[in-house]
């Protein structure tokens, strides 16, 4: 099975991994895994008044902070997984990248907040799922 991680570096990711690492019989290492990270993208403005260097450098740097902790601790557990970042608008870019890489399954974590809907799934699950026909696997 073709699995694809999205991970964003907060308490909900942690709690997707250890889902995934003790549900082996699911989620075995003879999956294909991979990570994605997204981060928003900087304001035009902001990105005009600083450069496009700097810019790229927080984006590196970012999206390094949340993928090297889940890589290792995936590799800790047998599950060597590729690695991809994106920037852009969260929701819209996993659902995509989902679709696009014809993944059989995106697990993420929910974080629950804002209005109802939300509080159930929070507001990037709600857009991922809004923008995604691959199934998804929420953890909270």
């Amino acid at each position: 099975m073709k699995i694809l991680l999205s991970v964003d570096g907060s308490s909900y990711t942690k709690r997707m991994l250890a889902y995934i690492v003790t549900h082996d019989e699911v989620f075995h290492t003879n999956n294909e895994f991979t990570v994605l990270t997204v981060q928003a993208p900087v304001p035009n403005r902001a990105r005009a008044a600083v450069g496009k260097e700097v810019v790229d450098n927080y984006y590196t740097t970012e999206s390094e902070k949340v993928i090297s902790p889940v890589h290792k601790f995936l590799m800790r557990h047998g599950i060597d997984a590729k690695t991809v970042t994106k920037v852009g608008q969260i929701g819209e870019t996993i659902g995509k990248f989902a679709d696009d890489g014809k993944f059989d399954m995106l697990i993420m974590g929910s974080h629950g907040h804002g209005t109802i809907v939300n509080m159930v799934m929070g507001s990037v699950a709600t857009k991922v799922l809004a923008n995604s026909k691959t199934p998804v696997l929420l953890i909270r």
